[in-house]
């Protein structure tokens, strides 16, 4: 039994380094005993999973991308909403042009748990290709097994230092293979490059100044808490995983051993049976010379009264694996938060269960938003300040909001059928006057993404699109005049506002 549990004991959590985890790094005073985990995911596995390449996994592990793929699918990639209008049109433009590296930081970092963006202000190598800009932003993404390690204040538990440490092998031109490890320390205004072994081309032991006073690496931490490092969506159903292939072998394995039952045969008068069935008159010479008896063909068998034949059927003591693999399943399901359907059509998933399951699935992909929600701000932030400080640019603010695709699990029909029951009852409060134009026109902006609130801090509001859109269709002859007595109106009334 023991032997057993030691057995099922490492099986589990195989995603967790946790001799990292042993250690930790003190984050209070002497003798507190409070310590800060520093166990991480190990990385290449939580890719092998993903990928289905782990042997162990094979028959388990085709989930993990299901799993992964479909919250990246369903969160997406936000939008940056700022007062500043340039500083917007430098984020919309950035973003536009990274936005594969931006849905790869998500995808690492449910997969890996941690996802470590940093950005460098770089002269265009190929500047033949890229004449309308000398210099650029890169959006750099570390793979997260370099970061050996982040320092925090003891204190304060601000980040005060990255270090990334990679090794390096290649053959010069002699052919001689050369190898170096090279640790680089990423603090504010500074970053140090150590190379121990050779000299890789073009590098070098020094300390490059950074004009920076922060430091331009971002941390995307899935399901992070006080830890440094994140934890990856595949770690709590990684068990089920295994579980899962395990079952599936096994049951592969004796299918091929008893999917085709053997023969039994109770035979009184072998002699005359061989006769009737196969032609053999000498049994003893038939067998002396090695002759072998073949059932391909012979689809009926002639026996005697007292003879009898049945097929020896071998069943499970515990049942079929059938249900054990649905069980299985469904534990997948339930632990990744991720709806049956998603696995394929082929799970038994009604319409009503997948009604069921959509606002599970949308308040899981709403959290996990706003788990990321700081990152992302803080990395518009750190673009904005890199470019406003190369390119002498003065923003009224760095301060951003993010604006996600609303996730409606409504048919077209349902949204169209909503949206009039809102429009008539609209209507009827603005007839009956228990609802002002403004609360009309600002509650129905809700539901329809082109239009305004009734009135804007900048630009035109709704209000003074429908007056446009009144006087053009009047069709009078006068109606320039009439709008340009309109627009004067608006702005005085503007005036006398504020």
């Amino acid at each position: 039994m023991a032997k057993w549990w030691n057995k099922a004991v490492g099986e589990m959590s195989k995603l967790r380094d946790n001799i990292m985890g042993r250690f930790g790094i003190s984050t209070g005073s002497v003798g507190s005993g409070y310590k800060l985990d520093s166990s991480r995911v190990d990385y290449e596995m939580a890719k092998k999973l993903y990928y289905n390449t782990h042997d162990d996994y094979k028959l388990g592990a085709g989930f993990a991308k299901s799993v992964i793929n479909n919250t990246v699918s369903f969160m997406g990639i936000p939008e940056f909403k700022i007062v500043d209008k340039e500083a917007r049109e430098i984020l919309d433009t950035f973003f536009k042009n990274n936005i594969s590296n931006m849905q790869r930081t998500i995808r690492d970092s449910l997969r890996d748990g941690d996802c470590f963006v940093w950005f460098t202000r770089e002269e265009e190598e190929d500047a033949a290709l890229y004449p309308e800009q000398t210099t650029r932003l890169v959006y750099n993404i570390i793979p997260p097994g370099q970061v050996k390690d982040i320092l925090r204040h003891p204190l304060t538990g601000a980040i005060y230092e990255y270090k990334l440490v990679s090794a390096h092998e290649w053959e010069d031109e002699r052919g001689d293979k050369k190898k170096a490890t090279i640790t680089q320390r990423i603090r504010k205004g500074e970053r140090i490059i150590e190379v121990d072994g050779d000299n890789p081309p073009g590098v070098k032991s020094e300390t490059i100044p950074l004009p920076w006073d922060f430091i331009p690496i971002i941390h995307f931490k899935n399901e992070g808490d006080e830890g440094l490092f994140g934890q990856s969506d595949i770690e709590p159903i990684e068990p089920f995983l295994k579980a899962y292939h395990d079952v599936m072998l096994h049951a592969m394995q004796g299918s091929k051993m008893h999917s085709t039952p053997r023969l039994k045969l109770k035979i009184k008068e072998v002699t005359t049976f061989l006769k009737n069935n196969f032609g053999i008159t000498d049994p003893v010479k038939f067998a002396k010379d090695g002759g072998t008896i073949q059932l391909d063909g012979h689809e009926m068998l002639l026996l005697a009264p007292e003879d009898e034949a049945e097929f020896i059927e071998v069943k499970s003591a515990i049942g079929d694996a059938k249900e054990l693999l649905k069980f299985l399943f469904y534990c997948i399901v339930d632990t990744s938060e991720t709806p049956e359907f998603v696995f394929g059509v082929h799970t038994p998933s009604s319409l009503s269960s997948v009604k069921e399951q959509m606002p599970i699935l949308i308040r899981s992909i709403e959290r996990k938003r706003e788990h990321f929600a700081d990152s992302w701000k803080r990395l518009a932030r750190i673009v904005l300040a890199m470019t406003a400080q190369s390119e002498n640019i003065a923003f009224e603010t760095f301060a951003t909001e993010l604006k996600w695709t609303n996730i409606d699990p409504r048919t077209s029909k349902e949204i169209s059928e909503e949206l009039l029951n809102v429009v008539n009852a609209l209507k009827a409060a603005l007839e009956a006057n228990v609802i002002s134009d403004e609360s009309a026109v600002n509650f129905l902006s809700k539901f329809i993404d082109t239009m305004y609130k009734y009135e804007e801090e900048e630009g035109a509001g709704e209000r003074e699109r429908i007056l446009k859109s009144l006087i053009a269709k009047t069709k009078m002859p006068d109606s320039a005049e009439l709008e340009k007595e309109l627009l004067e109106i608006i702005k005085q009334i503007g005036s006398d506002a504020a």
